[in-house]
C-alpha cells in the first residue's frame, strides 16, 4: 500500500501563487508516475499535470504556463508550483501516484483563488 498526504493549499487572491506537495508513504519502492488532479464542484476530475519516472511533465493547457510540477524521488515527493492563479483554479487538488499497475489517491487539498 501506498499513503499519499496531500498539503499546501489554501485562500490566495487571483495573480497569486501556492506550492502544493504530496508526500508518498508506505509501499514506495516501484512507484512509477505520479500526478496532481483537482475537482471543481461537479463529478469531473480533471489532470493538471503528471510527471514519470524520468521526469518527463505533462500538463493540461488549462495551466501550461503558469503550473509547475517537480519531482524529490529521494524525499517521494512530489510538488505543484501554481503561479497566476485564477478563480476558475479553485478546486481540491489531489495527488495521484502508480505502483504495480494500482493507482492511489491523496486525500486532497482545497485551493482557493478569490477575484
Amino acid at each position: 500500500q501506498v499513503q499519499l498526504a496531500e498539503s499546501g493549499g489554501g485562500l490566495v487572491q487571483a495573480g497569486g501563487s501556492l506550492k502544493l506537495s504530496c508526500v508518498a508513504s508506505g509501499s514506495i519502492f516501484s512507484i512509477g508516475a505520479m500526478a496532481w488532479y483537482r475537482q471543481a464542484p461537479g463529478p469531473q476530475r480533471e489532470l493538471v499535470a503528471d510527471i514519470n519516472v524520468g521526469g518527463v511533465r505533462k500538463y493540461a493547457d488549462s495551466v501550461k504556463g503558469r503550473f509547475s510540477i517537480s519531482r524529490n524521488s529521494a524525499e517521494n515527493t512530489i510538488y505543484l508550483q501554481m503561479n497566476s492563479l485564477k478563480p476558475e483554479d479553485t478546486a481540491v487538488y489531489y495527488c495521484r501516484a502508480n505502483r504495480l499497475r494500482t493507482e492511489y489517491w491523496g486525500q486532497g487539498t482545497q485551493v482557493t483563488v478569490s477575484s
